[in-house]
Order: structure tokens, then C-alpha cells, then sequence
């Protein structure tokens, strides 16, 4: 399978699946939509919203990361009880985002090393479409200067949806929006402004995960996601170690 090349992508409205989030979001706080309520289908939303199949996966993702709602395999969306997530107790507001960012890629190494080898595995031909489409939109949104942290999340939920195995997908969904620390728009962001040549970097290991999911290199997955994993986790070490020695030093 040959790649699609960034540049030849359709260019849509920008903002448009931000507006779709916020509208969403407003109807399940409101009580629209009830907490355990699945929500219309995939193809009803793009209709009453007037938008792509890709623009509601990309809000569906992005409420998911908040703790609004769960995908459940072969079921649906539904609402969640609660507006947040099953790991909401976990690391109250003061706690330091670094060390929280740290804890959650421990927990995603664990995960996401083998989710990657399952969906190399088990995916099937549009589950392999939609990790593409998370990556290509990836490189429209860098591209465009846009923040790209939500459709980094859409495409490591993509490959824990290929896996088949529903639990993947939850453990991602309960870790929200600290799944990504590097999102500049989550409450979990340890970054203000992320540097272009960074999330290059990020796009570039994300191709290598993609390339071998779609090879169907079980192996090559799991590398690919290790060592993406391993370099957040090198950077995380790094600014932690500054903090600390920050701290000691002498006013």
C-alpha cells in the first residue's frame, strides 16, 4: 500500500470539526443527550452537521479524549455517566503534568506496544483507511500551522480500534486527554507552543507505525510504537531532571 501524499489531500473549512465538538459537547451537557444514550450514527451526524464522515470520527475522538462519551466496538458511541473519564480520580489539578505525562506513557507502553502488533494482525482494509486518514489529517493540520493534538489521539485510537479487542479502545478512551501530553488544547498539555520540526518528528514516527500495520509486520508495529513511545518518555526524563535541578538552585 502506497501512502497518500499530504499535498494531494482536500482542503476543508478549518475549524469545522471544532465546531462540530462544541456543538456536540453542548448537547450532552445540556441533557440532549442523556448519559448512557447512544448517539445518532455516524452517517446521521454527517448529514444533520452538513460535514465528512473524517470531521465527525475526528469530534467523536476528540469527546472521547474529554471523557464525554465511549466508542464501543460494533455498538456504537454513548454517552458517558459522568463527565469524565474512569481514571478521573487519578492526579488531582496540582499535580505536576510532567510526572502525570510520565505515568500515562508508562501505562501506554504497556498498551499501545502490543496494540499496534494486534492491528497489524487483525485490522481490516477500512480500519487500515481510517489510521491513513488520522495520518494524512495529521499532516494537513501541520501543514496549516493548526494544533494537531487531537488528531494525534484519533490515530492512536484508530489502532487500538483495529486490535478488534474492545478493552483497548476503553483504556485509551478512560485515559482522555492525557493520553496526548503534548496537546497544546488539553487541560493535561504540558506545552504551551509545540515547534513545527517537532511534530515532524511525531508525523515521521507515526508513518513508521503506519507503514508496518499496513505491511502487516506485527513485529515492525510494535518497534515503531516502542520506540515512539520510548522517545516522549526520554524528553519527559529530560524536562523533569531540568525541573528538579531548577529548583535547587539558590534564589
Amino acid at each position: 500500500m502506497s501512502l497518500v501524499e499530504v499535498s494531494a489531500l482536500p482542503v476543508r473549512r478549518p475549524k469545522l470539526a471544532d465546531m462540530v465538538i462544541d456543538a456536540l459537547r453542548k448537547r450532552i451537557l445540556t441533557g440532549e443527550f442523556s448519559p448512557g444514550e447512544k448517539l445518532p450514527t455516524e452517517s446521521k451526524l454527517t448529514v444533520h452537521y452538513g460535514v465528512s464522515r473524517t470531521v465527525i470520527r475526528e469530534a467523536i475522538a476528540a469527546l472521547a479524549a474529554d471523557g464525554l462519551v465511549q466508542a464501543r466496538q460494533g455498538a456504537g458511541v454513548y454517552v458517558m455517566v459522568q463527565a469524565s473519564t474512569a481514571f478521573a480520580s487519578i492526579s488531582g489539578e496540582r499535580s505536576n503534568k510532567i510526572s502525570v505525562a510520565l505515568n500515562v506513557l508508562e501505562v501506554r507502553m504497556g498498551i499501545e506496544i502490543e496494540s499496534a502488533g494486534l492491528a497489524a494482525e487483525r485490522r481490516s482494509t477500512s480500519q487500515l483507511a481510517a489510521i491513513q486518514e488520522c495520518w494524512n489529517e495529521f499532516g494537513r493540520l501541520l501543514t496549516q500551522g493548526t494544533p494537531t493534538g487531537k488528531t494525534d489521539f484519533a490515530f492512536h485510537r484508530t489502532i487500538a480500534a483495529a486490535t478488534n479487542n474492545p478493552f483497548y479502545l476503553e483504556v485509551l478512551d478512560a485515559l482522555g486527554s492525557r493520553t496526548i501530553p503534548c496537546d497544546v488544547a488539553s487541560p493535561w498539555g504540558t506545552e504551551s507552543v509545540l515547534t513545527h520540526e517537532y511534530q515532524v518528528g511525531l508525523h515521521e514516527e507515526h508513518r513508521l507505525i503506519l507503514t508496518s500495520i499496513a505491511s502487516r509486520d506485527a513485529d515492525g508495529a510494535r518497534e515503531a510504537m516502542r520506540e515512539h513511545l520510548a522517545r516522549s518518555q526520554d524528553r519527559y526524563r529530560a524536562r523533569l531532571l531540568e525541573q528538579s535541578h531548577s529548583s535547587q538552585d539558590p534564589l
